[in-house]
Parts: C-alpha cells; sequence; structure tokens
C-alpha cells in the first residue's frame, strides 16, 4: 500500500494510475505522474525474522562447534567459530553498527552503541586470538558470545516489533476501512467501477446495500441508514436522506443512492483521522525528552563502569583476564537502555489507537500526556454545551395552536433565526399557515401585518411598549418566569393586545449535564464562557450543573477568560466549536474540539472529539492518565532491570562463584524490551466510563 504524494490517498500496486518497467525494476505513478512509493512493513518484519533465524543459526553451531570437543576436519576449532560468528557479525549485527556510527556522528551513544561494543570487543579479542596466538594474554575465544548476543537482540528486536505491529492495528483497520473500488455514474446514466484514487469532486456515485462509502459527498437521491460506528463510535445506524452527508469508509446497510463527492485524498474525514493518529504515534511526549536525555548519559556511564570493573578484578581482584573481559562485556550488554527508548513510544503508539477506535483524536503524545495534569474545563456555550439552533420551548396564550399558528404565517416571510424556530414549530405540529396582508419586517424588533380582520405583531417587549400594546399582568408575570429561565421571547398582539408569549432557546446537548458530572467528579472545576447576557447563561448553567460561568464575553475575549484562569495556577483544556474559539484553543493548556465544528477549530485543537459527545471529554482525560501511567510504569521496571542486573554484570558475585555469561545478559536485555512492550500492551483493555 502507498500513499499518492498528491492526493494523499493510500492505493495498492493494482490501482496505480501507471506502471514502468526500467533496469529490470517497475516504478508505479499516480494520475498526477508522480511516483508511489509503497509502503511494505511485512517485508521489514521478514527481514528482521530472517536476521534472527541466521543468527540464531549459526550462532548455536558456534556454540556447538567451541563446547562439543570433536575434531573438526580441515581445520581447528577456533578457526570453525570464526568462520560461522563472523557472517553474524557485519551481516545480522549490520544494522546495529549503522545507528552507531549515526550516533557517533551526532555526537552522542545510543543503545546501539553498546551493542556494537559488547559484541565487536568480543569478536575482535577472539579474532586477535585467532590470528595472533602468540601476542593474546589468554587463548580463551568468544565467538559463541559475539554470536548469540546478536542472535538473542535480534529475536527480543523481531518480537518487540510484532508486539507493535499488535499496538498499530488502530491505523490499520481504519485504512482497511477504505475501499478500493468506487461505482461512477456517467452522464449517459451508465455506471462502471474504477479505481477510487481516479474520482474527483463532484463526480457521481451509486452505492448499494452492503458497499462501503467509497468518498465523503453528500446524497443526492436514494435514502439508506448508514453504519458510522468506526468513525463516530456510534452503534446504532444513522438515518440518511437527500442533502445529508456521508463519510467515507463506512457501511451503507439497507438502500441504494447516489452521492454527489466533495472531498477526496487527504481531505477525507478518514484520511485526516489516519494521519492524526499516525502524527500522535511518532510524536514524543514531554517525558521521553527526560528518558533521552537520561539515555544520552546512560551510555557514556556504562562504558565506564564496564571498564572499571574490568581493570578492577585484573588488577585489584587478581581474577584471569578471561573473567576480566566477560565482566566488561556482559556489563556493557546487559545494560542496554533499548527498553528505556520504546518505553514512552510504545504506550502512546497504544493509547493514540485506542482514542481513534473511540472516536478521541489526539494529535500528538505532548497533549496526550498534558490532558493528565487538566485542573480546569472551559467550555463554549453555543454549539458546544447547546445544539446551536433555537427552538420552541414555549407558547403561552389561551389558544396556543391558534397563536402560533398566527405568528408562524407572518415569521415565515422572515429570515431572523427566532422566526425560523416559530415557522418550524408550526409545521412539526401540521398547523395550516395563511398569507399575511401588508406585512412588514421590522428590524431587530420583529414583525407585523394583518391575518384576516385581525392586525398582528409579533417582536420584542420593547416593540409592543412602541406601539404601546396593552400587556395584561398576567402575561408579564409569565414573561419574568420565562426570562429566569433564560429563554429569548417574542410577544404576540391582536389589535392592540398581547394575547400571549412564544419562548425560544438554544436547547442544552442531552449528554451535557452527564459530562460536567464526570468532569466534576474528577475534581475538575468547569467554566462556562457565553456572550449571553447574565440571566440567560445563569439560567443554561443551572441546567447543565455548572456553578462558574463569564457571561456577556465578546468572541474576542474568550482567551483572555482561558489566561486569567492560568494566571490561577490551573491547568486548563478550552472545549469548543466555533471559528471565534480558535484563539482561546490555542492559549490553552490543551485544546479540545468538536469533530462537528469549524475546520479552523479543529486544526488548533489538540484533541478532536468525533462523536460530539461531551463525555468523551472525561473519557480523554482517563486515557490520558492511564496512558501517562503505563509510560511511568515501563520507565520503571526499565530502569530497575538495569539497576538490579548491572552489578551482578559487574561481577558482584564473583566471590560466590558466580559470574554473568554474556549470552545471558544479552537474553536479560531482550527480554527487558519485551516486558516493556507487553505492559504498553495491556493497555488495550482499557475501556471508556460510561
Amino acid at each position: 500500500m502507498a500513499r499518492d504524494p498528491v492526493c494523499g490517498m493510500y492505493v495498492n500496486e493494482e490501482h496505480a494510475a501507471f506502471k514502468v518497467e526500467r533496469g529490470g525494476k517497475t516504478y508505479y505513478f499516480c494520475s498526477e505522474g508522480c511516483m508511489l512509493t509503497f509502503q511494505q512493513p511485512d517485508r521489514e518484519l521478514k527481514k528482521l525474522r530472517n536476521l534472527a533465524v541466521f543468527s540464531l543459526i549459526l550462532g548455536a553451531l558456534t556454540f556447538i562447534v567451541m563446547f562439543a570437543g570433536v575434531p573438526l576436519p580441515l581445520l581447528p576449532m577456533e578457526w570453525w567459530a570464526f568462520l560461522l560468528a563472523t557472517p553474524v557479525q557485519f551481516v545480522a549485527g549490520w544494522r546495529y553498527y549503522r545507528g552507531a556510527w549515526g550516533a557517533l556522528k551526532a555526537r552522542t551513544a545510543n543503545m546501539d552503541t553498546l551493542i556494537v561494543i559488547g559484541s565487536t570487543t568480543a569478536w575482535a579479542y577472539s579474532t586477535f586470538v585467532v590470528f595472533f596466538p602468540q601476542w593474546a594474554p589468554s587463548m580463551d575465544v568468544y565467538f559463541d558470545a559475539s554470536a548469540l548476543i546478536l542472535a538473542l537482540i535480534l529475536i527480543g528486536k523481531y518480537l518487540e516489533e510484532v508486539a507493535r505491529g499488535r499496538a498499530s492495528d488502530a491505523v490499520r483497520k481504519l485504512l482497511d476501512l477504505q475501499p478500493l473500488m468506487a461505482r461512477i455514474v456517467r452522464e449517459d446514466g451508465s455506471e462502471e467501477e474504477v479505481g477510487v484514487e481516479t474520482i474527483m469532486p463532484m463526480d457521481i456515485l451509486r452505492v448499494k446495500p452492503g458497499e462501503r462509502v467509497p468518498l465523503d459527498g453528500v446524497i443526492v437521491n436514494g435514502a439508506s441508514s448508514v453504519d458510522e460506528s468506526m468513525i463516530t463510535g456510534e452503534s446504532v445506524p444513522v438515518s440518511k436522506k437527500a442533502g445529508d452527508e456521508v463519510i467515507g469508509g463506512t457501511m451503507n446497510k439497507e438502500g441504494s443512492f447516489k452521492m454527489d463527492v466533495t472531498k477526496i485524498g487527504m481531505n477525507t474525514t478518514l484520511q485526516q483521522i489516519v494521519q492524526m493518529v499516525e502524527d500522535a504515534q511518532l510524536s514524543k511526549a514531554p517525558i521521553q525528552r527526560f528518558a533521552d536525555t537520561i539515555a544520552a548519559y546512560f551510555t557514556p556511564t556504562i562504558l565506564i563502569i564496564a571498564t572499571l570493573s574490568a581493570f578492577g578484578w585484573f588488577y585489584v581482584g587478581h581474577e584471569t583476564f578471561g573473567v576480566a573481559f566477560t565482566t566488561f562485556v556482559a556489563v556493557v550488554i546487559v545494560a542496554c537502555p533499548c527498553a528505556m527508548g520504546i518505553a514512552t513510544p510504545t504506550a502512546i503508539l497504544v493509547g493514540a489507537g485506542l482514542g481513534a477506535q473511540n472516536g478521541i483524536l489526539i494529535k500528538n503524545g505532548e497533549f496526550l500526556e498534558k490532558a493528565r495534569s487538566l485542573q480546569a474545563v472551559a467550555f463554549d456555550k453555543t454549539g458546544t454545551l447547546t445544539k446551536g439552533e433555537l427552538a420552541v420551548t414555549d407558547v403561552v396564550g389561551d389558544k396556543p395552536d391558534d397563536l402560533l399558528a398566527a405568528a408562524a404565517s407572518l415569521e415565515k416571510l422572515s429570515e431572523h433565526p427566532i422566526g425560523s424556530a416559530v415557522v418550524r414549530k408550526a409545521e412539526e405540529k401540521g398547523l395550516k399557515l395563511s398569507e399575511p396582508k401588508g406585512f412588514e419586517a421590522l428590524a431587530g424588533r420583529g414583525v407585523k401585518g394583518s391575518i384576516g380582520r385581525r392586525s398582528y405583531v409579533v417582536g420584542t417587549s420593547r416593540l409592543m411598549e412602541e406601539i404601546k400594546a396593552e400587556m395584561p399582568d398576567e402575561v408579564k408575570r409569565q414573561s419574568e418566569a420565562l426570562y429566569d429561565q433564560g429563554k429569548t421571547l417574542a410577544f404576540v398582539s391582536a389589535n392592540g393586545k398581547v394575547i400571549g408569549i412564544i419562548a425560544v432557546a438554544d436547547q442544552i446537548k442531552e449528554n451535557a449535564p452527564k459530562a460536567i458530572k464526570k468532569l466534576k467528579g474528577m475534581g475538575l472545576k468547569v467554566v462556562m464562557i457565553t456572550g449571553d447576557n447574565k440571566r440567560t447563561a445563569e439560567a443554561i448553567a443551572k441546567q447543565v450543573g455548572i456553578d462558574d460561568y463569564r457571561a456577556e464575553v465578546l468572541p474576542e475575549d474568550k482567551v483572555n477568560v482561558v489566561k486569567e484562569l492560568q494566571k490561577e495556577g490551573l491547568i486548563v483544556a478550552m472545549v469548543g466549536d466555533g471559528v471565534n474559539d480558535a484563539p482561546a484553543l490555542a492559549a490553552s493548556d490543551v485544546g479540545i474540539a468538536l469533530g462537528s465544528g469549524t475546520d479552523v477549530a479543529v486544526e488548533t485543537g489538540g484533541i478532536v472529539l468525533i462523536k460530539n459527545n461531551l463525555e468523551d471529554v472525561a473519557r480523554a482525560i482517563d486515557l490520558s492518565k492511564r496512558t501517562y501511567s503505563k509510560i511511568k510504569q515501563n520507565l520503571f521496571w526499565a530502569f530497575a532491570y538495569n539497576s538490579a542486573l548491572i552489578p551482578v554484570a559487574a561481577g558482584v558475585l564473583i566471590p560466590w562463584g558466580i559470574q554473568m555469561n554474556p549470552i545471558l545478559a544479552a537474553g536479560a536485555m531482550a527480554l527487558s524490551s519485551i516486558t516493556v512492550v507487553s505492559n504498553s500492551l495491556l493497555l488495550r483493555r482499557w475501556r471508556p466510563r460510561e
């Protein structure tokens, strides 16, 4: 599979636009003429497996040759051991030489440095004994150690990569959702199956029952129910009709429909999710920089300890050269900091993948780590805590349906959001609307017109005062009660007398109160930011369970509220969905954007909630805490492993006749890496709390 460098689409070799064979090699190109580089992770894994098997076989043969005690034909035992161990050293071990050379050029030292020094020291001294025995301080050779050290390390590396591959299942599953073929509808009405990478915006596609939607688009004909669970986490199929958007990679369950393609390549929802997850998995968390700093000092420190151990036992302890030499190699090998190097990345790999599977996109390791420390969460109101759409909540009057029908008859000629809500409510109730006469829109105040023999005015209380409409005391009392609930009121007067009230409000999201309760239960301070007046803000805050709210905040001043909270010493997350939320999302420690929000908000947020479920804020924080806990466990075990085994490798048990063999040291080092990866994989048992 490869990613087209122009359109960003993942394609298979057989679906490349064209190919060119030259010099015995085949080159594949996209429709724009760009050469595709096919990523083949399986090939790298097979290569690693083959190297491990190759080195293990030759290493085992070297061990048998050296300790079998059976005379061999043609050459002495030491020469046979040299011939068997040398390919392992420079074929299987070449990847480590390359890594050590890269570190040396960067004037640093890493895991590869210790592996190369340990194995090369054993091989080089043994080779010196074979070729120049007269000058060697000891006739012992260590070809078995050099070969089996590399064999065990490669086996450990292979098992580690297999485990990490399991950790990457989330991205692989997402990629598998991308259909390779699409059914395009031609201008003459005929249909043809083509490679999805050839589809362009505004092409019309046919999607049949049981097929995956190829790309993002809008239904233009037909209806169906679509399973969006792999993208949004919503288990119930969503009904779709003409005009509704569909997401590429989702499963069409029932009906057949035609869709107009709106997004292709890296612009599709699926590809953007994949890219975000990949970026997060490749990023470094702040704690990893700390581990990297320690590892940079750790390697030279180990070399000093190994050298002092060898010299100490030889010159001070008066042990044999073989004992001192074995101590040096064992210390260098057992202390390889590979487990430290993978402690953080493997946990982030699993954590980011888990988030994606549950509709929580975490853009990089920094946000994954920061979220665990949050102390306050600030919510935008409109479109975040509320649905962002006005709806009629109350119709107060002697004849509510007649009142609503009269108001809707006037408001259908208006373009005001309140008017749209009134008309929508009347249509939902199936009320018959009339054609008004003498209609007039009163900018910012309301509308007026005549229906039958009555002259109606619908608008604000100020408009009622202007036209000197009579307002009964009962209407005044009811209006005060509705105002206290944070609702916006439209008064309806007929022939100069107010006959009723229509109240509208931005409805809170069903999951908002539960989400706020969860966050408060986690000990977080929750704040609501809104441009509404204090009375409305107080009413909404009370409905969702928020105690601290900031009312009458201008869009450009939201960022100041975030900064004020930060000045109080709080680590703050901002949750929003609009363009005007972007500055506050950027200024917060962790910006959390709703997936239904504007592109600017989604781009600015460090965490994106694909399902638009506010309860996912608490889940993202919980996932962050779990992932960070795994990172700390991994680092502890990595350090504990080295700290415990270095003294043993350095010969602390030699006085009791026990010395660590370098081969066992290599096995222990490989086992430490496998332990760290396995511990990270345990994170996959995490499930969102309900």
